[in-house]
């Protein structure tokens, strides 16, 4: 269908268009709703809105416009079908986004009129709470934020009008119209009874879907995740100024069934006895405690050095010394945790022993022979230990995050021939073989080093930190953790993912797809420092704004000593300070109108009192121009100055905001009348 078809132009009879200074003013507020946007929502549904605003530009000049009811509908039912394709159902927070995304892209093309242009005003706004529910994040909100601000902007611009100079005026007022609104939103805030929930809300069913954390290890499953920047947890250390000494091995979850190059958790985790946790705190001489700050996943893995010796609320401290939540986490949830950095010294039961050393029947006899030729060599454990961690030395295995496709049953493929691997593929392989020699041994899985940051005095854990380990049981220390990986990489151990990979293709022992203009400004320290200054803000904000639910707040209430009111007074108390605070505003606005206005007529009655001294007395029924019009005849020598006295008087009378230098200038020219008189 042509353009002429859809969106005829009459030469004789034209739309009133919109004005182009407000639709600029929109078309800026409206793009920075597209970020969540583009993170969330399938990728043609912002390129349409893109599309639809660059396509508005052009058209609004031309008195072009979306017209006809039928070609409205036929786009709208292509849309709805196109989002049904995409996602596969109508039902859920994408789906109804895009959907409005798209209404919202239609609307713009067919606005024309004042009312038209409210609308869009307001779908805009609509908009930016959409986006806030896609994502709450610290960018998102500022875009979201600056979104706001910017459609009240257009729609101040919309009723001044385009005229000269008229730009910064919208911005001012704007500025001025969310400061006075700040100090009732900050109070409503801090004081509004909530539910036991933050500001952190997730509506999307595939939220949790970048995790590197489940029930099963399979050769790829962390590898596919080392170019992830999620974020998978904050940590600090209260109360102590250093780092941890050694490794950060961030304990997650331990896995007993071996399948291979396979292994699984337990489907239930087993809480430990009372007796058992006795018996271990007799090694917990060295502890450390952390305050944890968990990004929501949608599991309930919780993490703690290795390993924690103590369960925090809301979780146990299951068998293998990892926590498990109660609850699903699909919040941010905040925790302190105490690890004891030694070796668990426990004895095994006999169940445990079976299984720490159950193999599967389908274990290949080249790879049996090999760990059994550790065993014949030196019976000891940790001479069996030594000589596996020799054997990975010395026969030539790479670290590689595309190692290849490995299956379950490949233990002779990766041992024999390959031999090249990530993290999982050395934790699975050397636990299976310490089985094979009969040391009873399990994996691992949890998170490796932290990005340190100097301005927030944190750690930065992302998904991409995401490591397995092994862990043997030797006869004087218990269990005992052994990295195969730090064999192969030995620098892994000491740094965070990322920066081993830095300081490997540095060095040279890596290669690197980024071009080298870009990787010499992500190791520039302006933006390394502009990147810690983002994270500690978006940590801040995490941690003060979204993490206020019912439990901070009454914290903060039992502080200010407003706990236990119960709802129904605090609310009551909230509406009586914000009364008083509008009052007091109004009071303040009128009185400073009042002052104003009592000065330009104290001023311009003076002016007539001059006046009809010199002879041009004002009649009580003449308006300001008639009565300069008179003056003018009557006392041509001050005719000009007569003029502008009345000119200003008036503007400042009946203008809707004057400007404060025009108060200034009737002043002076009223003095300057009475001078010359």
């Amino acid at each position: 269908m042509s353009m002429s078809m859809s969106m005829n132009r009459s030469g004789s009879k034209r739309d009133r268009s919109i004005p182009r200074r407000p639709l600029l003013w929109l078309a800026a507020a409206l793009l920075f709703t597209l970020p969540p946007m583009f993170g969330s929502l399938v990728r043609w549904v912002p390129c349409v809105f893109l599309l639809a605003l660059a396509m508005k530009f052009w058209m609004e000049p031309r008195g072009y416009r979306l017209r006809f009811a039928t070609l409205k509908l036929m786009l709208a039912a292509m849309g709805l079908f196109a989002i049904f394709a995409s996602y596969g159902s109508l039902k859920g927070i994408e789906p109804g986004i895009s959907l409005l995304v798209v209404l919202v892209s239609l609307k713009v093309l067919e606005a024309h009129t004042a009312r038209e242009f409210q609308v869009m005003v307001l779908m805009g706004w609509v908009l930016c709470l959409c986006g806030f529910f896609l994502s709450q994040d610290f960018v998102i909100a500022l875009c979201l934020l600056t979104a706001f601000a910017l459609l009240l902007v257009a729609l101040i611009q919309f009723y001044r009008g385009s005229s000269p100079g008229a730009f910064w005026p919208p911005l001012g007022t704007t500025g001025k119209i969310l400061l006075q609104a700040a100090p009732l939103i900050i109070l409503l805030f801090v004081l509004f009874p909530r539910i036991n929930t933050g500001l952190r809300v997730d509506f999307r069913a595939n939220r949790f879907a970048s995790t590197g954390f489940s029930d099963r290890l399979s050769p790829g499953s962390i590898a596919a995740l080392a170019n992830s920047s999620e974020i998978a947890f904050r940590a600090e250390f209260p109360g102590s100024t250093a780092t941890p000494p050694g490794s950060m091995y961030w304990r997650g979850v331990v896995m007993w069934h071996c399948d291979g190059m396979e292994w699984r958790a337990p489907y239930v985790p087993v809480s430990i006895s009372s007796r058992d946790r006795g018996t271990r705190q007799r090694f917990t001489n060295n502890t450390i405690r952390q305050r944890i700050t968990l990004a929501p996943h949608g599991a309930r893995w919780m993490f703690a050095l290795d390993r924690p010796f103590e369960s925090t609320p809301g979780a146990i401290l299951a068998r293998g010394d990892y926590l498990w939540s109660v609850q699903t986490i699909r919040k941010a949830r905040r925790y302190e945790v105490v690890s004891s950095l030694g070796a668990a010294g426990k004895d095994l039961t006999p169940g445990e022993r079976r299984e720490a050393l159950e193999v599967p029947p389908s274990i290949s006899p080249a790879v049996r022979e090999l760990a059994q030729s550790w065993t014949t060599q030196n019976p000891n454990p940790r001479a069996i230990v030594n000589s596996a961690l020799q054997f990975f030395q010395a026969q030539g295995f790479r670290y590689s995050l595309t190692p290849g496709e490995y299956r379950k049953n490949d233990l002779e493929q990766f041992l024999f021939h390959r031999r090249v691997g990530f993290c999982e593929h050395y934790a699975a392989t050397f636990a299976t073989l310490m089985r094979l020699a009969g040391v009873p041994a399990r994996v691992v899985v949890g998170y490796l080093g932290g990005e340190y940051n100097d301005l927030g005095h944190f750690f930065l854990v992302r998904q991409a930190d995401t490591h397995a380990w092994c862990e043997v049981c030797l006869p004087d220390s218990g269990w005992t953790r052994v990295d195969p990986t730090a064999a192969v990489a030995p620098g892994r151990a000491s740094l965070d993912l990322h920066s081993f990979l830095e300081r490997s293709i540095a060095s040279g022992q890596m290669e690197t797809r980024r071009g080298g203009f870009f990787t010499q400004l992500a190791r520039s320290a302006l933006f390394t420092n502009a990147r810690l200054a983002l994270e500690t803000l978006s940590y801040e904000w995490d941690t003060r704004v979204l993490a206020f639910d019912a439990d901070v707040q009454d914290v903060l209430l039992d502080s200010m000593g407003l706990a236990n009111r119960g709802p129904l007074v605090l609310i009551i108390e909230i509406l009586i300070v914000a009364i008083a605070l509008l009052v007091i505003y109004f009071g303040w606005m009128q009185l400073q109108t009042r002052s104003r206005a009592d000065q330009v007529k104290a001023s311009y009655e003076r002016f007539c009192r001059t006046a009809a001294r010199l002879g041009a007395r004002r009649d009580p029924w003449e308006g300001p121009s008639d009565f300069s019009r008179r003056a003018a005849l009557l006392l041509p020598d001050q005719s000009e100055r007569i003029r502008q006295i009345s000119d200003i008087y008036i503007a400042l009378r009946y203008a809707p905001e004057p400007a404060g230098v025009a108060l200034d200038r009737f002043m002076k020219e009223v003095r300057a009348f009475a001078v010359h008189r």
